[in-house]
């Protein structure tokens, strides 16, 4: 009877081994899915989304701008105030900064072109409206 004890002790515990190891090696897989069904978010791959290109992202960014403006613009009006343009606040907000630095060196090439203007015998340029285009250009 002890036989048969340990044979079946060896038996139960080979074929607990075998399985186990097939549940293992089968497991991974089962694991993988989590997160992937038909309600999952995931398209299936595990690569990352593209980030949009330049001209595609400031599309995006001055549409979703576009509509916070419009949305303040209905709140606006239904307290009773006047709308603003909608389109003259998107390019304001949207207009690039310049860099202090970039801004005075432009000041002083326009100031220097005035003063060989003003030597050559013509009318000096605005000074501010020539700055301010031609940061406009560079930007």
């Amino acid at each position: 009877m002890e036989d048969a004890f340990a044979t079946v002790l060896f038996v139960v515990v080979g074929v607990a081994a075998v399985a186990a190891i097939w549940a293992a090696v089968g497991a991974g897989e089962v694991y993988k899915q989590i997160g992937r069904g038909a309600m999952s978010l995931n398209d299936g791959t595990d690569r990352p989304a593209r980030e949009p290109t330049g001209a595609v992202a400031s599309a995006e960014r001055d549409e979703e701008v576009r509509q916070m403006l419009e949305a303040r613009n209905a709140r606006r009006v239904a307290r009773g105030q006047e709308p603003v343009d909608v389109e003259a606040e998107l390019r304001e907000l949207t207009r690039p900064a310049a860099d202090p630095g970039l801004e005075a060196e432009v000041r002083q090439l326009v100031e220097a072109r005035n003063e060989r203007r003003v030597r050559q015998g013509k009318e000096p340029l605005d000074v501010e409206a020539e700055v301010a285009r031609q940061l406009r250009e560079l930007g």
